[in-house]
């Protein structure tokens, strides 16, 4: 198989309050360019489609029915998203700066790449952990 691949289109995060989990990706500079609902199971999910520059992040919340099931998952979350930045550390205060919750007490290097990469991560509303990486050139 040869398949050409471009780049990621979006990632899916199912989410519990879609208008609390709004909020906090536009706190990070995302913009909500798509919202709708859809039918599932006879009931009706709502859904954001949220974008920062390339980067597009789908935001979607299962109908009331269905939400239980989303609260209690054990797998089948996403274990993080990376963020390429520029400057690790200025985006580590700016994020401490604005309160959001920061795992790391300071950024973490890894001898990966050529040079390394740092990088730190945070949570969001429902416990998806968001990754900010820089590699060092």
């Amino acid at each position: 198989m040869n398949l050409k691949l471009n780049h990621i289109q979006h990632i899916g995060i199912p989410v519990t309050d879609i208008k609390r989990s709004e909020s906090f990706y536009e706190k990070l500079g995302f913009k909500n360019v798509m919202s709708s609902t859809f039918e599932f199971n006879g009931g009706k999910g709502s859904v954001a489609m949220m974008k920062l520059n390339e980067m597009i992040i789908e935001l979607y919340q299962m109908p009331e029915s269905e939400l239980a099931e989303i609260k209690n998952r054990q797998n089948g979350h996403i274990d993080h998203i990376a963020f390429d930045v520029d400057d690790i550390d200025k985006t580590f205060e700016e994020l401490k700066k604005a309160s959001f919750n920061i795992l790391e007490e300071k950024t973490v290097f890894l001898s990966f790449w050529e040079k390394g990469c740092k990088y730190f991560n945070i949570t969001g509303p429902d416990g998806e952990r968001l990754e900010f990486n820089q590699i060092i050139k």
